[in-house]
Order: C-alpha cells, then sequence, then structure tokens
C-alpha cells in the first residue's frame, strides 16, 4: 500500500466494493463500499516474523518457526489424516492435519523450507503440532537465531523487512489469507487525509495514509504491544478521526438549525414571568435562575432552541419549563407540555393550573383516556386560540391536534420519545416556522456522552436542590428480612406517613422469580389488614389509575403498591418510604428515579432496596452505587462504567451511530482533542462531507 495522491475530489472509497469482494463479506462488513472495507480493521496482530529455536519449545507455548520438510505420510487409522515431520538442526517436530486438501501433501515435499505458526503440544515421544498454519519460506530465508547464518549480525531476532500480521474480525467461512488479499486492493481514495496537516502537526497526529497502512500490516514488530493495547499512534490517529466525523456532523446541525425559523420571544416589561415568580412562596434556586436566562437567551433568536434541562429528581424542573411557557404566552404564543405518562400528565396538569390561573393563563389538558366531547372542545380551543398552554401525552402528537401559534414544546423525559415525535411537534408552529424546543430529563446525562453525542444540544443543569431537602437515606435490605420490612412500614404508616411498595412485574412469570404487583398486593393486604392500600400498574384503566393516584396524594391510602409507572414526576411530599423489590432486576438510573419520589417533604426520607441472591457483579455495582450516593450526576458516571454508552444512550435516541473503535470513558483526552480540532477544521463543506461520510454510513438529511 502506498499514500494517496494529494487530495482531488473523488467519492472512489463510497463506490460499491466488486460483487466476489461484496457477496463474501456483506455479513461482516460495517458499510458495503471500498471505505467500509478499509476500516474493518484489525483484532489484534501477532508477530509471525520472529523465530523461536527448535531446541527451545515448550508445551502450550504459540511459536513461529523455520523448519525443512523431512517426510510425510497420509494415515487413514484410526482416521485419515496427514502427517508432516520437519527439522531444524537435531530437533524434529510432527505437524498433523485432520481435515486438509489433496495437494497440501505434495507441496509440502521432503526437503521444501517451510515457514510455520502454531501452539505447541506434547505427543508420543515428540512436540507436535495440530493444524498449523504453513507457508514456503522466501529463498534463502534463514533463522536469524543462528549464528552460522549469513544474517548474523542482525541484532534482533526479525529481518529487516518483518512486519506484524493483522487478525481481522470474521467468520467461519472466511479465511484470513481472504482479507490480507482483499486490504491490498484498496483504491488510493480510502487513503486521502481529510485533516489538513497542519492541523496533524498541531495535535500531534499521525498522517492517515499512515495509520491505515500500518493497522493492514505494514507494522513493524516492535509496535506488536502498543498496537495490540491500541495506543500506538496509529490507533489514535483512527479513534479521533471516529470522533471527529461525530463532532462535525454536530458542528453541520448546529449550523443548518440556525437556518430553520422559529418565532423570537422577547422579554416583556412587567410581563408574565416576574408575576408568576412573585406568586411562589420561596425563591429560585441558582442553578433555576442560571437555566431560566440560558433558556431565555435562546427563545429571543429568530431560530429554533434545541435545550436540553437537566437535573436530579426533585430539583425544580417543572418550575424552570413553566417559566420558558410563560415567555413565549407573554409574547401572544402558546406552549404545548408533552409528558410520557397520563399519571405524569395529569400531575403536571394539577399542579400547573393554580398557578398559571392566577395570573391569567389559560391551561389545559389534552389525553387519550378524555371523553370525545371534552378531547373536541380542547382541540377546538386550541385552534382558536383560547388555551395558552396545553400538557398532554402521545395525544398531542397526532396528526389532528393543530395550534394556532404555538411557539414553545416542553418534551418532559426526553429519552422517552423518540426523534420523530418530537419533531411532529415542534413542526406543528404556523407560517412555515418550527417551535422551540426544550427537553427535560431527570436522569442526568454523563459529560463524556453529551459531549460525544448530544454537544448539537445547548445543556442547562440543575446542580442544585431546593433548601429544605433532608437527603434520603438508602438501606440494602435482604429479602430474608422482608417481615421486619413490613413491621417498619407499620410504623411509618403509625407516623402518619404514607409509603410506596414497587415491583418489577405486574404477572406472574416463570422465567423470572419476582414479586407480582397483583401477588404482592394481595399479600400486603393480608398482613397489614388494618391498612389502606392501593395497587396501581399499567393495565389498568385510566379513570381508575387516575383515581388511585389521586387518593395516594390525598393521603387517602396509607400504602401503594405499583409497577415502575410512579417511575417519573410523581410528587406526593408525605410520602417517607419507598420500598423497591427485587431491585437487582432495576438499572441504576431507574433506581435513583424511582428514589426521588420520596424526600420531597421535610420528614426524613428512607429507600429500601429489597434484593434477592445470588448477586451478579453488575447487580452488586448498581446496589452499591445507590447505597453511597443520591447524586444523580455521579450516579449517572457510574451507569456510563457499568453500562457503556451504547446501552445507556442508544443509536435510536441519539440519532447517531455509536462508536465503533473510540470509547468516550477511556478516550476523554482524545474527545477533547476531536473537538478542538472540529472548532479548528476550515469550514470546506466537501472536505467535511468526505470525513463524515468516512465514519458514518447514512448521509443525514442536512447533508444530503
Amino acid at each position: 500500500m502506498t499514500a494517496a495522491a494529494p487530495h482531488q475530489a473523488s467519492f472512489e472509497e463510497l463506490l460499491p466494493l466488486p460483487a466476489a469482494i461484496a457477496d463474501a463479506v456483506g455479513s461482516v462488513l460495517h458499510a458495503p463500499h471500498w471505505m467500509g472495507l478499509a476500516l474493518h480493521l484489525p483484532l489484534r496482530f501477532e508477530d509471525k516474523a520472529s523465530i523461536t529455536a527448535m531446541d527451545a519449545l515448550e508445551p502450550g507455548k504459540k511459536v513461529n518457526l523455520l523448519a525443512t520438510v523431512v517426510g510425510s505420510e497420509v494415515q487413514y487409522h484410526p482416521r485419515k489424516q496427514l502427517k508432516v515431520w520437519v527439522e531444524d538442526g537435531d530437533t524434529t517436530l510432527l505437524l498433523r492435519w485432520l481435515h486438509f486438501y489433496p495437494g497440501l501433501q505434495q507441496k509440502l515435499s521432503e526437503g521444501t523450507r517451510i515457514q510455520i505458526s502454531g501452539q505447541i503440544r506434547q505427543g508420543f515421544g515428540t512436540f507436535e503440532m495440530v493444524h498449523p498454519t504453513v507457508k514456503i519460506a522466501p529463498a534463502g530465508a534463514t533463522n536469524p537465531l543462528d549464528a552460522s547464518s549469513p544474517q548474523e549480525d542482525i541484532p534482533a531476532k526479525h529481518s529487516a523487512n518483518a512486519v506484524l500480521e493483522p487478525v481481522y474480525p470474521s467468520t467461519g467461512q472466511l479465511k484470513q489469507s481472504d482479507w490480507h488479499r482483499w486490504m491490498k486492493k484498496l483504491p488510493a481514495a480510502c487513503f486521502i487525509d481529510t485533516l489538513p496537516a497542519s492541523l496533524c502537526k498541531k495535535h500531534k497526529l499521525q498522517a492517515w495514509p499512515l495509520a491505515l497502512q500500518t493497522l493492514h500490516g505494514q507494522a513493524k514488530p516492535e509496535a506488536l504491544y502498543d498496537l495490540n493495547l491500541r495506543t500506538h499512534p496509529a490507533w489514535t490517529r483512527v479513534k479521533v478521526d471516529e470522533l471527529l466525523a461525530q463532532q462535525l456532523l454536530l458542528r453541520e446541525y448546529r449550523q443548518q438549525r440556525t437556518l430553520e425559523k422559529a418565532s423570537p420571544l422577547k422579554q416583556l416589561k412587567a410581563g408574565l414571568v416576574e408575576k408568576f415568580i412573585a406568586q411562589l412562596p420561596f425563591e429560585l434556586t441558582g442553578a433555576q435562575s442560571r437555566s431560566c436566562l440560558e433558556i431565555f437567551e435562546d427563545l429571543a433568536q429568530p431560530y429554533p432552541m434545541q435545550r436540553l434541562l437537566q437535573g436530579d429528581v426533585g430539583s425544580g424542573k417543572t418550575l424552570v419549563a413553566a417559566l420558558a411557557c410563560l415567555r413565549a404566552i407573554e409574547n401572544g404564543k402558546q406552549a404545548a407540555i408533552l409528558a410520557p405518562t397520563e399519571v405524569l400528565a395529569a400531575q403536571h396538569h394539577h399542579k400547573l393550573t393554580p398557578l398559571f390561573e392566577s395570573i391569567g393563563v389559560r391551561c389545559a389538558k389534552l389525553q387519550g383516556a378524555m371523553k370525545k366531547s371534552e378531547k373536541d372542545r380542547t382541540l377546538q380551543a386550541l385552534v382558536s386560540g383560547e388555551i395558552d398552554v396545553v400538557i398532554g401525552t402521545h395525544a398531542l402528537v397526532q396528526d389532528h391536534v393543530e395550534f394556532k401559534a404555538l411557539a414553545l414544546v416542553v418534551v418532559d423525559e426526553q429519552h422517552r420519545f423518540g426523534v420523530a415525535q418530537r419533531l411532529s411537534l415542534i413542526a406543528k408552529a404556523n407560517n412555515g416556522q418550527l417551535a422551540h424546543q426544550l427537553m427535560m430529563s431527570a436522569t442526568p446525562i454523563p459529560r463524556t456522552l453529551a459531549q460525544t453525542y448530544l454537544s448539537d444540544l445547548a445543556v442547562s443543569s440543575l446542580d442544585e436542590k431546593p433548601p429544605g431537602r433532608k437527603p434520603i437515606i438508602t438501606k440494602l435490605l435482604s429479602q430474608k428480612k422482608r417481615e421486619q420490612l413490613i413491621a417498619a412500614i407499620e410504623g411509618e404508616i403509625d407516623k402518619g406517613q404514607q409509603a410506596y411498595w414497587v415491583c418489577p412485574l405486574i404477572e406472574e412469570s416463570e422465567t423470572l422469580d419476582l414479586q407480582a404487583a397483583q401477588a404482592t398486593y394481595t399479600d400486603l393486604c393480608e398482613q397489614l389488614p388494618n391498612r389502606r392500600i392501593g395497587l396501581l400498574h399499567g393495565k389498568q384503566d385510566n379513570k381508575l389509575k387516575q383515581a388511585t393516584m389521586a387518593a395516594f396524594s390525598a393521603g387517602e391510602l396509607d400504602l401503594l403498591v405499583s409497577t415502575t409507572v410512579i417511575e417519573v414526576g410523581v410528587d406526593v411530599g408525605n410520602a417517607s418510604l419507598m420500598v423497591i423489590d427485587q431491585a437487582e432486576r432495576f438499572g441504576l438510573a431507574q433506581l435513583h428515579q424511582l428514589r426521588g419520589r420520596v424526600g420531597r417533604g421535610s420528614v426524613q426520607s428512607v429507600c429500601v432496596l429489597l434484593y434477592g441472591g445470588p448477586l451478579s457483579n453488575t447487580s452488586k455495582m448498581r446496589l452499591k452505587a445507590m447505597h453511597e450516593s443520591d447524586d444523580g450526576f455521579y450516579l449517572a458516571e457510574k451507569d456510563l462504567e457499568i453500562r457503556g454508552p451504547g446501552e445507556l444512550l442508544g443509536k435510536r435516541q441519539s440519532g447517531l451511530p455509536m462508536m465503533r473503535y473510540a470509547d468516550p470513558m477511556v478516550d476523554k483526552d482524545l474527545l477533547e482533542k476531536a473537538r478542538a480540532i472540529a472548532q479548528q477544521m476550515p469550514m470546506d463543506a466537501e472536505n467535511t462531507r468526505r470525513h463524515i461520510q468516512r465514519w458514518i454510513e447514512e448521509t443525514p438529511w442536512w447533508l444530503s
């Protein structure tokens, strides 16, 4: 392979592979074109150029040998096999093949000098190799360790032109020799460097042609350790290149978004925002005030806001969202709040409506469970402008829902909605404009993950909790102490407090040994006959769910047995005890969300993680992290460590592919380098497109 000529606009690397190659490697390659083949990089490297002396063989070791064939035979009993004897000096080695092609014995004729790679094992009276890799040694090849060799002046045990052999990810049908042969056919366009030489030099990066050549078979034996650890400069360049593609893609998206139109929502004197804040019985936290200013600055722009408001449970995100809605309303526009569940939507409506109506803001809800007549009145009022802010579920994104002047969409628990759902709602603004979008998440996104996948979003963080709230005590309790726990629940109820008992499933499962919510409800009713116990799960009628939640909120129930339908947003200040049954079955973020349903009043709250055994290592790490900290930002980083970015964020939610070679957790320094390069890289549309398409198979719509 040789370095490519200076860059000339060519997409040769994105042309389809020849049919013969494409058919063979189609199930393995990331993308069915030349660049996809070029980026099919080795799993590891093997040093097949270092030669072990035949008299230094040890069972179990993988070695490379140079030896001469001294005899061969095909043996038919007890099974057919080819035996070949080789020797070097006074040492003899037996090579055996149980499966072989007819011409192999002829190829390994007596007197042939061969290079052998394989694992040594103890045979009957001699060392042997089974199914070794062999190839005819080049003319004049000798053992560099042999003092009588013509190459005795070479200080190492490698010839001057020795290279490491790459081992590629493959399947049983594909041989390594196939990959090696195809890699030699890569066109020059695959080696074009999209990064200016000045930036390579500034950031101490290897040139792309050299990095690709190194990884595809031009690496020297002394680099074996660094290559297999993926710390070699060639791997560094690949990782930075991949991270840079993501950063350039997000840069292009940010630029594209500024070309879209949205209603600029300016600050008005004596507006609704100030009136709303004046009626609150408390002051905003510093984080809330800072986030409001960031949001208001974005809303004043003539292009759509894309901002993520992240904060721990109980940090006051809903209040900040309400103030953002008021900025739209005081500009004569409408706002919509999209919630993932009917329970959460109903609670938002219950809490915000009195505060909105006290300053003359008209608020309504829109849910699938509403009566048709009530729903029709709400839909008509949205079109006529009689409603200022609407709070609803997925019903808001339906095609027949129209607005008179929608300008802001707030998406609560944004990770529960697909990209298409969010886009369909912000597109309901009029006059060819898009609505501003404020997304909220009670699961703080780790900084490294946000920088890698969400840097197209502006992020506001609520890292302070309202004053007066006590930290929640988290206890780990074995299922063996279940009876003691039930007695403790009675004690809390006697103090006038309420409790949750959360179960992961609502019906018995033969494959998962879980306490179903229905069964748990029945058991607790028997064990606590004088207590008011309610049941809440996703398969109930919506009216029953809302009635049960309303009864618990009003203090008419002592204990609520529930599935994870109460995971987000539910706010009952008198609830001071949370029991999470089979806690080892939950993810870390979900455990933290459920814990956040208590601790909202002035009373000391407790979360009990009830677990069974034996626990997996992952479950132990999750429960340990929950016991040690109630900081959502810390737990988000731990969750990233435990699960990895692919599972934590997901391609579907990020809209971007996961990393193939770079790891945002391990390669934080390379991520910072890629971000810096993206800011310094010339705004060359052709070169940017080439770099993005090198790594991202499907070109996003804003680049097409």
